[in-house]
Parts: structure tokens; C-alpha cells; sequence
């Protein structure tokens, strides 16, 4: 058992995690708003709304409404607090004041996961150091462990089902939340979009390995799908092919080498 308690997480579901995105984004779209964040993501303290106002150069009122946004859409956190220099009875309320949230956002269009290519590889490297094992057979061993959460937590939330056609809709789910868009077509399932495009063209040989052993892993993971991950690169999709399997359950017991042939 690994002693590291953070793991490599799986990346978050396309949909959610794109459409909160986008309107978090979209919330800078106005100009008030826009300074009033920029004023207070600059600040080492949090700020009042009067000296957001004063900082975006726009009235009180205005700020407080834009502020409140910002607040919704989870760009600006907010607490209570009362100024140092009024203090004991007769102080007043705490006044409301704003900081930058640390909440992470990022719209890309295809969808990357980058962050997660990011955590596997720090990973890998983590328990290549700690093992005496090579980064290479680490990192296989992170991103096929990795998959099989995904798989094994979509398998989950998807409940009782029955037969290939279930857990290949499964598969399928799964895979668009991890930004792969698959698209089925005679013979399996092509992934149009690779979560780890830019990687993978300056780094093809070792990023389409960690795309194959997390489809291989999400397969044991998600259990009967009819479905076998293979390298199969082509122009405009990744690198892997999931093709219809001879194999009732192909992730249940895989073949001997398979871990390895790439």
C-alpha cells in the first residue's frame, strides 16, 4: 500500500466543471466588474467595498452590486471583520470585505486536463524515488491505478446493470467527463479530442503510453464493456481506439504483456 495520501485524482466532469467555467468567466465580461476583481485579486488583504469602489473608480453602490456577483459566481470570497482602529462597545457591526477566492478556473476549448497529466506525472516520479523503480514502469503503474478509479467510481455511480450494452454506455459517459468526446462507430469507439493534446505532440511516445494504461485501467474498472483499449493513432483524435473485444469481460483478466504492449 502506498504511503503518499494524496493520489492522483481523475480529472474533473467535462460538463460541470466547463459550464461553471464559463459563467464564472463570462461574469468578467462586464467592465465594472472586471476592475472591481482585478482591484481586489491585487490586494494582499481583504477590502471593503468602499475601497473597492474608490480602487475600480465607480460608486459605492455600483461596487456593492458587482462585488455580490462576483461573490455568486465564486471569483471573490467574503468574511466579517471590523477595522483595526474600532475596537470594545460601541464599535459597530463588522463591515463586509472581499478577497480573491482560491478557487481555480479554466475554460479550454477542445477540453485539456493538463492539471491531471500534471499530478500523474508528479506522482509517478514520487513513487519511482521512494520504490527504486523506473520513472517509465511508475508512471504505467499511476496512470493504469488512476484509470481504474475513474472506472471503478463511474461504475459505481452508474448502479446494478446488465450486460455489454449498460456498461459500454458506462464507458461511454465516463470518457466524455474526462473530455475525450467518444464518438461510436462500426468496430468500438473512437476519442475525438485527447485530454493531453499539447503533451502529447512534443512528448507523443510517452504521453500516448499514459492515454493507453488509463483507458486499460477505466476498462478494469468499469468491468464488462465489450471493450479493449488499443493504440491506434490517426489524424485529428487520440492516440487510442477502444475496439470491440472477443472477450466477455476484457478488464477482468488481462492477457499477459498487456500492460506493456504498446
Amino acid at each position: 500500500m502506498r504511503e503518499e495520501s494524496s493520489k492522483a485524482s481523475g480529472p474533473a466532469p467535462a460538463g460541470t466543471d466547463f459550464e461553471a467555467g464559463v459563467v464564472a468567466l463570462s461574469a468578467l465580461a462586464e467592465p465594472a466588474r472586471r476592475a472591481l476583481y482585478g482591484f481586489v485579486a491585487r490586494q494582499s488583504e481583504p477590502v471593503s467595498r468602499e475601497q473597492a469602489a474608490v480602487g475600480a473608480g465607480v460608486a459605492v453602490h455600483v461596487a456593492k452590486f458587482h462585488l455580490e456577483k462576483l461573490v455568486d459566481d465564486g471569483l471573490l470570497d467574503f468574511e466579517y471583520r471590523r477595522p483595526p482602529e474600532r475596537r470594545g462597545p460601541g464599535a459597530g457591526r463588522p463591515a463586509k470585505v472581499y478577497r480573491r477566492s482560491q478557487r481555480e478556473i479554466s475554460v479550454t476549448l477542445p477540453g485539456r486536463r493538463y492539471e491531471f497529466a500534471g499530478r500523474l506525472f508528479a506522482q509517478a516520479i514520487s513513487d519511482a524515488e521512494r520504490g527504486g523503480v523506473p520513472v517509465s514502469v511508475s508512471l504505467q503503474r499511476t496512470a493504469r491505478e488512476a484509470g481504474r478509479a475513474l472506472g471503478e467510481t463511474a461504475r459505481r455511480r452508474a448502479g446494478p446493470r446488465r450486460g455489454r450494452s449498460a456498461g459500454r454506455a458506462t464507458a461511454l459517459q465516463a470518457l466524455e467527463e474526462c473530455g475525450y468526446e467518444p464518438h461510436t462507430d462500426p468496430g468500438g469507439v473512437s476519442l475525438v479530442n485527447c485530454p493531453f493534446h499539447s503533451l502529447a505532440q512534443d512528448y507523443t511516445d510517452l504521453v500516448c503510453g499514459v492515454n493507453l494504461d488509463l483507458m486499460r485501467g477505466l476498462l478494469e474498472g468499469l468491468g464488462r464493456t465489450g471493450l479493449e483499449a488499443r493504440l491506434d493513432p490517426g489524424p485529428g483524435r487520440c492516440c487510442v481506439r477502444l475496439s470491440d473485444s472477443i472477450e466477455d469481460d476484457p478488464g477482468a483478466t488481462p492477457r499477459a504483456g498487456s500492460t506493456t504492449d504498446r
